[in-house]
């Protein structure tokens, strides 16, 4: 094995992320450095860097001689990170109300047209990732580095949030209303604009049950195959 023509940190870290969005890894569930090594044919030192990094981003607890696993957030926790999303969501739409580009808002009409892309055909990953995707892009395009780190962890708890309580099988974090608040930004709309972010992450929020833990795989190797 040769770690160095093999799978590198954040490829376990997408597999990882992308079998806990997809329902697929279960919250709680023991992240085992030597079958993970196994799994992607790496060594444990590898591994270990990749749970670390996974454990910055919100989604893996590392216990001190337990070993690491899949975070379980609580129904507060869940309700916790929606309202500071919206809080820091508005900051961003309000700074780049200001300040954005045509090339700006090329960008981001770009990533809705991949958006509805993966939707039209049903490309599960694709979705998860462009759906956050969209929300980054924006912090991005703040020019804050501050909003984008916090934006990237909230994503990610998210992301982890939605896997565990949503209803559906299915992503609502779609492009149809992420249209609409491209277009309110681009021409101007700063007030309208906030409302909309306002309503869709309430949309997001209210498609959750958040009374339940759904039942996933604790099988590591099926969950990351």
């Amino acid at each position: 094995m040769s770690d160095q023509a093999s799978v590198s940190i954040q490829q376990i870290v997408e597999k990882v992320w992308l079998s806990i969005a997809e329902r697929r890894l279960r919250p709680g569930v023991q992240l085992k450095e030597g079958q993970m090594a196994a799994i992607f044919d790496v060594s444990r030192a590898r591994v270990r860097q990749a749970l670390a990094a996974l454990e910055r981003e919100g989604l893996v607890t590392i216990i001190p001689n337990r070993g690491a696993f899949v975070c379980q957030p609580s129904v507060d926790e869940a309700r916790d990170v929606f309202s500071i999303r919206r809080s820091v969501e508005s900051c961003v739409v309000a700074r780049i109300g200001t300040s954005i580009t045509k090339a700006d808002v090329a960008r981001l009409r770009s990533h809705v047209d991949r958006e509805r892309t993966a939707n039209a055909n049903d490309m599960t990953t694709d979705i998860i990732k462009l759906s956050g995707g969209f929300h980054l892009l924006l912090a991005e395009i703040s020019g804050s580095d501050f909003l984008f780190g916090m934006m990237r962890d909230l994503i990610s708890r998210t992301s982890l949030i939605t896997a565990v309580y949503r209803n559906t099988a299915r992503f609502n974090c779609g492009p149809d209303e992420h249209a609409e608040i491209v277009d309110h930004i681009a021409a101007g709309n700063l007030k309208t604009a906030l409302a909309l972010m306002e309503h869709h992450l309430e949309h997001v929020e209210s498609e959750l049950d958040l009374r339940e833990v759904r039942d996933m795989s604790h099988d590591l190797r099926a969950a990351l195959a």
